[in-house]
């Protein structure tokens, strides 16, 4: 009997029993899961797509198995499993390069099993280390997808567009809610549908910020950094495209703008607008340009949003609640270190119940806090060998569609790193820092494909040659 008879007997031996002790609810549910696992066995780029537009537009929502994790890392791991067969089939041989930066990733990985174990011994409080430790590996893995799954170029743009699709619609449905109501409140009820963990949580922040705009990713701090991710990169993809893309692109821009103005995250907004200063540093066409357009659009929000005005008055005031907040954080910061010198692990997230200390806004003094300062050193030296391979050799004066995906990825997670002065997001939480890791490996496979992207001038000359 050829395999694929005896399989699809086995099968139907095994949901036919299967009838007889399950719901039928349950029952579909399990069918579903099995025919996307089947799919995605043959099309294991298709686990990252969908990935990619649940991960930017319902970040959250839960699913329970056994653990209870997002279905945007449900469908990643499945996406492994993919992999991971296709490589036993033998159809992904010669596509991961071990380059310095990925080496030192794995590096970073494999260190972090020590402060895991550590932390499991010196932490006393609930939590489930082993999963938070396996989740922030698999989190960070995704620069690790890029090279075995993107391909062609159509692969990489059907991946661009995925990415910009849930963005849209996570912006569509926070900007709607928000301007209908004004009341952060108001998107409650809609992620208590998706499913969102620790719903007392999610209200806790709602009704504190009840004035930011409200969206997927709950706190306001989190909606500001994944815009400064995604609008350099969505600002030059639409830029250099036409048709649809094209308004794809500008539409998330636009509204990615406007969303960062109504999330009142300052660290995001002088984020994004180091940024655009940069690229107008490196002399990109119509930077100067979009930096005036924005600031008008901004000027325009603010006279027209009293709430905005008083967030941008105190800013940067020594007084404000957040500043001092942050003051106490990097003032307690050296007793942290002091009382865990290999960090806390994954069992919890700072600041260890009865410890009388705090967490810390920070990017990389997180990694401390988390896995120790070898924990951060290693961050450090992924970061600076990424760099040194992505970043412009000469002024990018010219800008293409060859070339708009790899500065819109280096733009973004230039961004994301700018962020980490003031809030530490990009460090350790899920889903977040699975977008960076993202966005870093399309930068690095950009520049791998073709290294003259980072030689604007030179790239400028060719046409007239």
């Amino acid at each position: 009997m050829p395999l694929g008879i005896s399989i699809a007997v086995l099968l139907g031996l095994l949901f036919g029993a299967l009838l007889w002790v399950l719901p039928l609810g349950k029952l579909l549910i399990l069918l579903i899961g099995l025919a996307v696992t089947l799919t995605l066995l043959r099309k294991p780029l298709w686990g990252l797509l969908i990935f990619a537009v649940l991960a930017t537009s319902i970040p959250y929502t839960t699913l329970e198995l056994g653990v209870r994790t997002t279905i945007s890392e449900a469908v990643l791991a499945l996406t492994w499993v993919a992999v991971f067969w296709q490589a036993f089939i033998g159809r992904t041989r010669g596509l991961l390069k071990w380059y310095p930066t990925e080496r030192s990733l794995a590096w970073l990985m494999l260190f972090s099993a020590l402060p895991f174990v550590v932390g499991m011994f010196i932490i006393h409080a609930e939590g489930s280390g082993p999963v938070n430790w396996v989740r922030w590996l698999m989190n960070l893995s995704l620069l690790f997808l890029v090279p075995l799954l993107l391909r062609t170029e159509q692969d990489r743009d059907q991946l661009i567009v995925a990415l910009l699709l849930g963005n849209l619609i996570m912006l569509c449905l926070s900007m709607f809610m928000f301007l209908k109501d004004r009341n952060a409140m108001s998107m409650v009820p809609i992620l208590t549908a998706l499913k969102y963990a620790h719903p007392e949580a999610v209200l806790d922040i709602f009704s504190a910020n009840y004035q930011r705009m409200a969206s997927p990713w709950v706190h306001p701090n989190l909606t500001g950094g994944v815009l400064a991710l995604f609008i350099p990169l969505a600002l030059l993809y639409g830029w250099t495209r036409s048709g649809w893309r094209r308004a794809l692109g500008l539409a998330v821009a636009i509204l990615g703008c406007a969303g960062l103005l109504f999330s009142i995250s300052r660290g995001a907004i002088l984020a994004l607008v180091l940024v655009l200063f940069w690229l107008s540093y490196q002399r990109v066409p119509y930077s100067g340009r979009i930096i005036g357009l924005g600031a008008a659009f901004a000027v325009a929000l603010v006279m027209f949003y009293p709430p905005l005005q008083e967030r941008m008055l105190s800013m940067f005031s020594a007084s404000n609640a957040s500043t001092e907040v942050r003051f106490e954080e990097y003032a307690l910061f050296p007793a942290a270190m002091a009382k865990y010198p290999l960090g806390i692990g994954f069992k919890i997230d700072p600041p260890v119940p009865g410890s009388g200390l705090v967490g810390i806004s920070n990017l990389w003094l997180n990694f401390i806090y988390k896995i120790g300062i070898p924990g951060m050193l290693l961050f450090v030296t992924v970061t600076l060998l990424w760099w040194r391979e992505v970043r412009p050799v000469t002024l990018v004066r010219r800008i293409t569609p060859q070339n708009a995906v790899w500065l819109g990825s280096l733009a973004g997670v230039m961004g994301a790193l700018l962020t980490g002065i003031f809030d530490h997001y990009y460090s350790f939480t899920f889903v977040i820092i699975a977008l960076f890791w993202l966005l870093m490996g399309i930068s690095l496979q950009q520049v791998r494909l073709d290294p003259q992207q980072t030689r604007g001038d030179s790239a400028a000359k060719e046409p007239a040659q």
